[in-house]
């Protein structure tokens, strides 16, 4: 698994582990929603639907 791979490799005390992984992860995330997220909705067709369309 990564998690425990990511979490042997920090360095420092467990507390410091705690924040970087933390902060690692909120990269991670933030990261998905400006660049990967909104790339891949361009890539997917347009599903405009209306309801109660004419």
């Amino acid at each position: 698994m990564i998690y425990p791979w990511i979490w042997r490799h920090l360095p420092g005390p467990r507390w410091a582990r705690a924040v970087m992984l933390t902060l690692i992860l909120g990269i991670v995330v933030l990261s998905l929603f400006q660049w990967v997220f909104p790339w891949v909705a361009a890539q997917l067709p347009n599903q405009s639907q209306t309801v109660g369309g004419q």
